[in-house]
């Protein structure tokens, strides 16, 4: 096990530098970057200006630009400015080199960890994670802990109970949960329950009160859950059809086994059964499973979530950094996802070893 274990972690690295290079390529080819939204700022088009590019408006209000210039450049709307206005706003958003330079010390700072700063809020990538984390934490952390403590038992109970109103009635109800979008269901609950339309009962945005450091403890887990529970129901209300049916169907294909029949046959009681033997082999496929469903609901899935409710989290801060081609953000925050997403999808394998020692990656490998 520890053999393939070095392999899977040599793996990594290929597969990062691929996903990079690709997402490189494409993010450098969309038009709108940094240095055309700062040339379209001085130029006035641009209402949203920026701090970074304010030292670059002090040139032009000192004459350091000419009106009536028509210098050479290859950005659109760079025409009226001093090709040296262009130059210095290329070499501050680190454009002054060839693109495969930038990709090749990219990768070089990367692999140190080292992220650069953030092209707009001028603070390091690597404080902005860290300072949004938690809020992706704690959605994701609360919705991954409903979703299994719901989904699991109940994918069991209606595999034990295959075809009677039951199972009918709680497939209806789990497709149509499924067929909502999570983001729709959320606007839905802001309706009902935020004060949009009925009902005042949720907060509307933030995960936290103003005052929040003043209050006791027992005041601040009542304020925190008061606010995150709208955003953690519209996370999960899709959550629950593929993990129960996945169960249902898992411990459906165990139950008709032979060994199953055996079991029985020697007069072991139906909670015997099932937990004892059907239980491990048929929770094996949902583990698998496990690494894809957690990034999703740490991350991608609540993307939508955490603008929707205003939370400052990840899924808020990759949106904004793509918004505003935010380089340093869009890449150092797929760089974390795709590492943890691939040190989890490794973790997965060894907890299909502990669960059933039976299975033997190596020797598959070989």
């Amino acid at each position: 096990m520890g053999a393939y274990i070095l392999r899977r972690l040599f793996l990594i690295i290929p597969t990062l530098i691929g996903i990079l290079t690709i997402n490189f390529i494409i993010v450098q080819a969309a038009p709108g970057g940094p240095v055309e939204q700062a040339i379209a700022q001085l130029e006035g088009y641009d209402q949203g200006a920026t701090a970074r590019v304010s030292g670059v408006q002090n040139d032009l209000s000192q004459g350091g630009a000419s009106g009536n210039n028509t210098g050479d450049s290859s950005y659109r709307g760079a025409r009226g400015l001093d090709p040296e206005i262009v130059k210095e706003i290329e070499a501050q958003y680190g454009f002054d080199k060839p693109a495969h330079e930038r990709f090749w010390q990219m990768l070089k700072d990367y692999a140190v960890f080292d992220f650069g700063k953030s092209l707009f809020s001028d603070k390091s990538v690597i404080d902005l994670i860290i300072e949004k984390l938690p809020v992706s934490i704690s959605l994701g952390l609360w919705a991954t802990l409903i979703t299994y403590a719901v989904s699991i038992p109940l994918g069991i109970r209606k595999a034990v109970r295959d075809g009677t109103p039951f199972d009918i009635w709680t497939s209806s109800a789990i497709i149509i949960g499924y067929a909502i979008p999570n983001f729709l269901f959320a606007i839905l609950l802001i309706v009902v329950f935020a004060g949009g339309t009925w009902l005042d009962w949720f907060p509307l945005r933030g995960l936290t009160s103003p005052g929040f450091e003043e209050m006791s403890l027992f005041e601040q887990i009542k304020d925190y859950f008061w606010h995150i529970t709208l955003p953690v129901i519209a996370t999960v209300i899709g959550s629950f059809a593929t993990l129960t049916m996945l169960t249902k169907n898992s411990f459906l294909d165990e139950i008709n086994k032979q060994y199953v029949l055996t079991a029985r046959a020697k007069g072991l009681s139906e909670n015997k059964v099932l937990y004892g033997h059907v239980f491990r082999n048929a929770m094996l496929i949902i583990i698998a499973g496990m690494p894809a469903a957690l990034i999703s609901i740490f991350f991608t899935g609540s993307m939508l979530i955490e603008v929707i409710f205003s939370l400052d989290g990840i899924g808020l801060l990759g949106y904004e950094a793509v918004i505003n081609r935010d380089y340093p953000v869009i890449f150092g925050t797929l760089y974390i996802f795709t590492l943890i997403g691939l040190l989890l999808k490794l973790i997965s394998d060894i907890t299909y070893v502990l669960v059933d020692p039976r299975i033997d990656f190596e020797s598959r490998e070989q």
